[in-house]
């Protein structure tokens, strides 16, 4: 579903990623781990259409997205990814519920439809009584949770998360690691994962290990959680 080919990416003197591959499957779950200042995130980035590769190609079922123009990249990234930080980033002034359902407003999508699949997902995760709730009354792992919401709420077929859980305690760490998995099952949805977090590592299809910018190691795992996706 994702592929990366040949992926560079400098920042000033400094190249942060030389020349990284990487293929994500249909359905899959991918960690991708290593030591800070690895080149994680900035590859993330690069997958998540947010940073464009000084050279190398992203594909998305087949579709090579270096052509597009910034305008066409936004609304690529706006109906085709979902995105969740280690903060959840959910705007204070707004509703749990009108924070889930910012994104597709902005796709287009008529207020009533947007904020019905808002209140449909928040069921989903648990938080059905706290959509009219703002950010400041949500707990960390409720608000975490609302941004998943969030991620989910255009149907992407690929979620990109950045240290997901590195905010959380132990109990919401382990249950937001879990809803990833269920939303897979559910959902079919595709998620690569930046973490420290080697037991989530562990739980998922593969491990990709980065160092200095360049793929270090690609495993597969097996766990009670995951199937891997062939």
């Amino acid at each position: 579903m994702i592929e990366a080919t040949d992926i560079h990416k400098r920042f000033g003197n400094v190249e942060v990623l030389k020349g990284v591959d990487l293929t994500v499957a249909d359905s899959e779950i991918v960690a991708i781990v290593g030591a800070s200042g690895a080149g994680k995130t900035t590859l993330l980035q690069v997958l998540g259409t947010l940073s464009r590769p000084d050279a190398g190609t992203v594909r998305y079922d087949g579709r090579d997205l270096s052509g597009l123009s910034d305008r066409e990249l936004s609304h690529f990234r706006n109906r085709s990814i979902g995105f969740v930080f280690q903060l959840h980033r959910l705007l204070p002034e707004f509703t749990l519920e009108e924070n889930v359902a910012m994104p597709a407003l902005i796709a287009g999508t008529s207020r009533q439809e947007a904020m019905a699949r808002a209140r449909e997902l928040l069921r989903y995760l648990g938080l059905a009584d706290r959509a009219t709730h703002r950010p400041a009354q949500l707990s960390g792992g409720e608000a975490q949770r609302g941004a998943v919401a969030r991620a989910l709420v255009n149907n992407p077929k690929a979620v990109l998360a950045d240290e997901p859980s590195g905010s959380l305690d132990t109990r919401n760490r382990a249950e937001l690691h879990k809803l990833f998995f269920d939303i897979r099952r559910d959902m079919g949805t595709t998620f690569c994962i930046v973490t420290h977090d080697e037991s989530l590592a562990a739980d998922c299809d593969r491990t990709v290990r980065m160092s200095d910018g360049r793929v270090e190691a690609i495993s597969n795992t097996i766990s009670n959680i995951c199937t891997i996706t062939e």
